[in-house]
């Protein structure tokens, strides 16, 4: 398994990395797509055995499931793994309803998020702390200061961030700098052959700020594993069955199928799948330090490995970067005629 280095930080993740999002049964918003715990189970001891070092996960995944499941899997084998996990959102269960400080990015919820889950994965510290999405509400110097206690008490090795606009990254590093503490060495961001308007701002703002990217939906909920057939409803039982909204988004737009059959062609050409030239897209990409793969099956995660295997030259990728490139709007497109912006 290739080792990336994680932007300028000291840690080296794995180029492919295990979402932990499908562990344990979720009465929210991943209800319904979940695996079944004996097979996440094997799922995870598969990802561990083929080299993957960083396991992502969050406070509101199952409910705080998939933290408890991470956290008593793990046992035994913490020194090979990098442990990464998210607050910001409410964990709801049953009745309960989140007050207002059980949610956000204010100093009271993130060190009370931090302890709990601290006590799901049973760990003494999470290497990678991200927080889950930017929040307007609370003063970013405030937020900062936060994660940078959290990482003086030895309860965080680094700090990210995940959801966050261009102009939020330089916000807060801006904030970093300024208070001299410690600042976000990764960003979590979707990015797919059909998700691609990162582009426009985040990640110029990632390679700027010299920040690593961890992506996530890399196959735009399994759009791109090629299961899917233009003008016909999805499989029943797959992720975008359950999430029609979503397949709505997607399969409404002519171009997603058109990067769907030049990815068919293409995985076919190369004599493998879908999913492992989508992926393979992405790894090509400099500013990717690791993709996360939220696998429900092993027989999915070994479809995904292949990506590993497969080499895109630079004309694949050019192409393929072309029958998916967006409509940039202005003033990239003005910029874009003349220089990279």
């Amino acid at each position: 398994m290739e080792l990336r280095q994680l932007g300028q930080c000291g840690l080296r993740v794995s180029a492919l990395s295990l979402g932990a999002m499908t562990f344990g049964e979720s009465s929210t918003f991943m209800k319904g797509v979940t695996s079944p715990d004996d097979e996440a189970r094997r799922v995870f001891d598969k990802a561990i055995d083929v080299g993957m070092n960083l396991v992502d996960t969050a406070n509101i995944y199952g409910d705080g499931a998939s933290e408890k499941l991470t956290g008593a899997w793990i046992a035994g084998k913490r020194d090979r793994v990098l442990l990464a996990t998210k607050c910001r959102f409410p964990v709801t269960s049953g009745e309960h309803k989140a007050g207002p400080h059980e949610q956000g990015l204010s100093r009271q919820h993130i060190l009370q998020a931090c302890e709990d889950s601290l006590r799901r994965l049973a760990t003494d510290h999470i290497d990678l702390y991200q927080v889950h999405m930017q929040d307007n509400a609370v003063p970013i110097d405030e937020t900062m200061r936060a994660l940078d206690d959290l990482v003086t008490q030895g309860k965080v090795r680094y700090v990210g961030c995940s959801n966050y606009t261009g102009y939020r990254l330089v916000e807060a590093a801006w904030s970093a700098e300024r208070m001299r503490a410690h600042r976000f060495v990764a960003a979590q961001v979707q990015w797919s052959l059909v998700e691609r308007g990162l582009e426009r701002e985040v990640i110029p703002a990632c390679r700027l700020l010299q920040m690593g990217t961890l992506i996530w939906s890399p196959l735009a909920a399994g759009f791109l594993s090629g299961k899917y057939k233009r003008s016909e409803a999805p499989p029943a039982g797959s992720r975008l069955d359950t999430w029609k909204d979503s397949f709505k988004s997607v399969s409404s737009k002519d171009q997603a199928w058109d990067v769907l059959d030049a990815v068919q062609a293409m995985a076919k050409r190369h004599e493998t799948t879908a999913a492992a030239v989508s992926l393979a897209w992405l790894l090509a990409k400099s500013e990717v330090s690791s993709i996360i793969l939220g696998a429900r099956t092993t027989l999915q995660l070994d479809d995904n490995l292949r990506a590993l295997s497969v080499k895109l030259s630079h004309e694949d990728v050019r192409s393929l970067d072309d029958v998916s490139k967006p409509k940039w709007g202005y003033p990239y497109d003005f910029i874009g005629g003349r220089q990279d912006w």
